[in-house]
C-alpha cells in the first residue's frame, strides 16, 4: 500500500439504503491515493455466519470488521480495510465484508443481488461462507447471481444483435468455498476426499437430457463456467457452547485446535494465491482504478441495470485518458503562455516554440495515458495542440497588426499634422512630401519588435495616404511633365515594391508552414523506422539467446556422451586385465 495509505480499522465503503446504493467519499478518497496494484479480496454469505471474523484474520487483526454476537445482522452495505498485502511487496490488499444475505429484517431483497454482484465485479478472489455443508440452497443463492451474466460479460452490451457467448469469462474472481460448522465427514463411497473434492462432487453434472436432470445441471454449468478456478475450506466449530457469542475475543488457545489450523490454512491460501485485481486486456486495477469502478458499478446498479466488462474498460480508458489530454494541454498553455511574447519578429520563432512545447505535452500525455493502443487519444491531442498553433499564429498576426497601426499612428501623426497645416502646398511640396514619407518609413523600419505583419500594416497605411500625395502631386505646378512622370513612376514602383515584399513575406509564410507539416510528417516517419528498428533488434537478440542456449544443450550432450565413453573404456580395460590375471592364474595351477 502507498505509504500515504493508514487504515487503522474499516470504513464503510457502500452504504445500502432503502432507496439505492450510496459510495462514500472519504472511503473513495483513500482509494484514489492508492497507486499500487490491489488485490481484492470478497467476503459474501448469509447473515450470522461468521464473515467478519474471517476477514479480521486476513487483516491480521483481532478486531476491525464488526462481529456480532446475537441474530442481528451488524454489517450493513460493503465495508473496505485497505492493508499491506503480507506476501506481494508493493501491492494493497483490500478487504471487502459484505452485509450478510436473507436478512429478515431487510426491506428489499433485491439489495442481496445487488450486494453479492458487486462483490464478484469488484473482487479478484470471492469467499462464499455458507453454514454446515455444500446444499442446493447455497448452489442456487449463488447461480441466482451468476445469472446476471448477461450484464457481465465481456461484449459490448451496447449491441443488441450480438447473441455469441463470451469464450471466457477472465474478469471473473476465483471462488473460494468456505463451510462453517462442518459436521459431515469427508467421504465418498467409502473413501475419503479432500474438501476440494467435496465441492467438485457437488458440482458435478448428472448425466440425462429430461427437464428435471436440466433442472438439476442448469446451476453447475453456470457456477462452472464462470469460475473455473475453486477451492473450498471446512471449519470445525470454533468453540462450544456460549463461547461462541465471545468469539472475537478468544485466543487461539481458547479455541477449537482443527479450527485454528483450518483458519490458518484459510488465510495461506488467499496470501499465496490472490492475484491482481484484473481487467479483459490484462489492466491491473490500483486504487484510482478501483475507485472508477465502485463509482460505474454503483451508479448502474441505481439506474436499474448492471454494465458489461467490456464497456466498463472503455469508460476507464477513456476517462483517464481525456484526464491525460486535458494535463497535456493545460501544460501546453502553461509553457507557451511563460515563454511567447507575441507578436513573435517571425512566424519561425513561434513555430520553434510551439514544437518545444508540444513535445513536452506529448510527454505529459505519454507519462499519464492509459492503453491508448490505437493513439486515439494521442492524435486526439495533436489535433488540439494543432488548432491551438493556428490559433496562436491568428493571433501573432492580429497582436503583430494592431502593435504596427499603433506605431505608424504614432510615427506618422507629424506629417499628417503638416498636410493639414499646408506645408506641402507649394511648388516642389511632392518631392518633399515623398521625402518626408521615406524618413518616416525608414524610422518605422528600424523599430524592433513590429512582428510579422509589419510590411503587411505598412502597405495598407500608404494606400490609404495614396488620395493625399495625389492631392499634393496636383497642387505641385513648379514640377514639370517630366519629373511628374519620373516622380510617379518612383511612386509606382516603391508601391509594387512594397506589394511585392508583402506577397513575398506571404509566401514565405506558406513556405514555412508547408515545412512545418513536412517536418512532422518525416518525424512520424522516422518514429516508425525507429519502432521498426527497435523490433527487430529484439527479434536477433531472441534469436542469438535461442542459438546460445542450443549451443550450450549440445556441448553439455556431447560431454556427456564423452563422459559415458570413457567410462566405458575404463570397464573394459578392467575386464582385459581381469581376464589377463586369470589366465596367469590358470597358467600358474597347470606348472
Amino acid at each position: 500500500m502507498a505509504p500515504e495509505i493508514h487504515m487503522s480499522e474499516p470504513m464503510c465503503l457502500i452504504r445500502n439504503t432503502e432507496e439505492h446504493l450510496m459510495t462514500n467519499q472519504e472511503a473513495l478518497r483513500i482509494l484514489s491515493a492508492i497507486t499500487q496494484p490491489v488485490v481484492v479480496v470478497a467476503i459474501v454469505g448469509l447473515y450470522r455466519t461468521g464473515k467478519s471474523y474471517l476477514m479480521n484474520k486476513l487483516a491480521g487483526k483481532e478486531r476491525g470488521f464488526s462481529v456480532g454476537s446475537t441474530v442481528q445482522s451488524h454489517t450493513k452495505g460493503i465495508w473496505m480495510w485497505c492493508v499491506p498485502h503480507p506476501q506481494k511487496p508493493d501491492h494493497t490488499l483490500v478487504l471487502l465484508d459484505t452485509e450478510g444475505l436473507g436478512d429478515v429484517e431487510k426491506v428489499d431483497e433485491k439489495n442481496d443481488t445487488q450486494i453479492f454482484a458487486l462483490a464478484i465485479l469488484l473482487s479478484s478472489i470471492f469467499v462464499y461462507n455458507t453454514m454446515n455443508k455444500i446444499d442446493q440452497g447455497a448452489i442456487d443463492l449463488l447461480h441466482n447471481v451468476t445469472e446476471l451474466t448477461d450484464l457481465l460479460r465481456t461484449r459490448n452490451s451496447s449491441d443488441p444483435n450480438q447473441t455469441e457467448e463470451p469464450a471466457e469469462v477472465s474478469f471473473f474472481p476465483d471462488l473460494v468455498w468456505t463451510l462453517r460448522d462442518f459436521f459431515l465427514g469427508l467421504e465418498a463411497n467409502g473413501q475419503a476426499i479432500s474438501s476440494d473434492e467435496y465441492l467438485e462432487n457437488s458440482l458435478k453434472l448428472k448425466e440425462g437430457t429430461d427437464e428435471r436432470t436440466q433442472t438439476f445441471n442448469l446451476p453447475r454449468l453456470c457456477i462452472q463456467k464462470f469460475f473455473p478456478v475453486k477451492k473450498c475450506f471446512v471449519f470445525d466449530s470454533p468453540a462450544r457452547g456460549s463461547k461462541l457469542s465471545q468469539l472475537q475475543t478468544l485466543s487461539d488457545d481458547e479455541l477449537n485446535p482443527d479450527f485454528v489450523q483450518d483458519l490458518s490454512e484459510f488465510c495461506s491460501h488467499i496470501f499465496t494465491h490472490s492475484k491482481t485485481k484484473t481487467l479483459p486486456g490484462g489492466i491491473q486495477v490500483n486504487g484510482p482504478r478501483l475507485e472508477s469502478l465502485v463509482l460505474t458499478y454503483v451508479d448502474a446498479i441505481n439506474s436499474g441495470a448492471l454494465p458489461s466488462m467490456e464497456n466498463t474498460v472503455v469508460t476507464l480508458v477513456r476517462r483517464e485518458n481525456s484526464a491525460a489530454v486535458q494535463k497535456a494541454i493545460t501544460h501546453y498553455d502553461q509553457l507557451m503562455s511563460q515563454r511567447v511574447q507575441l507578436p513573435t519578429e517571425t512566424l519561425q520563432e513561434l513555430l520553434d516554440l510551439h514544437r518545444t512545447c508540444e513535445q513536452e505535452a506529448l510527454g505529459i500525455f505519454r507519462k499519464h495515458s492509459f492503453k491508448d493502443d490505437d493513439q486515439y487519444f494521442q492524435k486526439e491531442l495533436e489535433s488540439l495542440l494543432s488548432a491551438k498553433q493556428d490559433e496562436l499564429c491568428k493571433k501573432n498576426v492580429d497582436a503583430s497588426a494592431d502593435l504596427c497601426s499603433t506605431l505608424l499612428q504614432s510615427i506618422f501623426k507629424p506629417l499628417e499634422q503638416e498636410v493639414a497645416q499646408g506645408v506641402y502646398a507649394k511648388p516642389g511640396g511632392h518631392s518633399l512630401f515623398l521625402q518626408r514619407m521615406e524618413q518616416l518609413k525608414s524610422q518605422y523600419r528600424q523599430r524592433p519588435g513590429k512582428g510579422t505583419q509589419a510590411e503587411e500594416v505598412l502597405q495598407k497605411y500608404l494606400n490609404a495616404k495614396e488620395p493625399v500625395s495625389n492631392t499634393i502631386l496636383q497642387t505641385d505646378q513648379a514640377l514639370t511633365a517630366k519629373e511628374r512622370q519620373r516622380k510617379e513612376e518612383q511612386a509606382r514602383a516603391e508601391a509594387a515594391l512594397a506589394e511585392t515584399r508583402r506577397l513575398e513575406a506571404l509566401r514565405l509564410q506558406e513556405e514555412q508552414r508547408r515545412a512545418e507539416q513536412q517536418r512532422r510528417h518525416q518525424e512520424q516517419l522516422r518514429q516508425i523506422e525507429a519502432e521498426r528498428v527497435k523490433f527487430e533488434e529484439e527479434q536477433r537478440r531472441i534469436r542469438r539467446i535461442q542459438e546460445q542456449k542450443a549451443q550450450e544443450e549440445a556441448a553439455r550432450i556431447k560431454a556427456e556422451q564423452e563422459a559415458q565413453l570413457r567410462a566405458l573404456q575404463q570397464q573394459m580395460e578392467a575386464m582385459r586385465e581381469l581376464s589377463h590375471r586369470r589366465h596367469r592364474h590358470n597358467d600358474c595351477i597347470i606348472s
